[in-house]
């Protein structure tokens, strides 16, 4: 699947969405970065969040990871399949490894998240070496 109808964050967060409703991931930059992930804590759905607050966490084997959301809205789903295999995250980050989906309060919101070549240009820019 082309990650053309994806946006991203620059704490590495990619939004797909479908609707009203975004899914939330791990760019596969992020989780070679994070390498092995070893735990997700699963987001308790209902949760209010605003753009760019925490709404969960993963573990690996090297530290643990704070994940954000990248728009702001309610949160109505959760993966729940990362319960039981956190390693989809970095065997299939755009598909099988999203974590958890938002309400978006206001879907034009995603426009203003950066598109798959503006993420690639900043992932070579010096402020990307910043974020990890």
């Amino acid at each position: 699947m082309s990650q053309a109808d994806r946006r991203y964050t620059k704490s590495h967060e990619w939004i797909r969405t479908e609707g009203k409703i975004a899914y939330v991931g791990i760019s596969d930059h992020a989780q070679k970065e994070v390498t092995d992930v070893v735990y997700v804590e699963i987001p308790k759905t209902g949760k209010t969040l605003k753009a760019g607050e925490e709404a969960t966490t993963l573990e690996s084997v090297k530290a643990a990871f704070s994940i954000y959301a990248p728009v702001s809205g309610t949160l109505v789903k959760a993966n729940a399949d990362l319960e039981k295999d956190p390693g989809l995250i970095n065997r299939s980050p755009f598909e099988k490894g999203w974590i958890f989906a938002i309400e978006m309060s206001n879907p034009a919101d995603v426009e203003g998240l950066m598109t798959e070549e503006q993420y690639q240009a900043f992932l070579k820019s010096p402020e990307a070496a910043g974020h990890h």
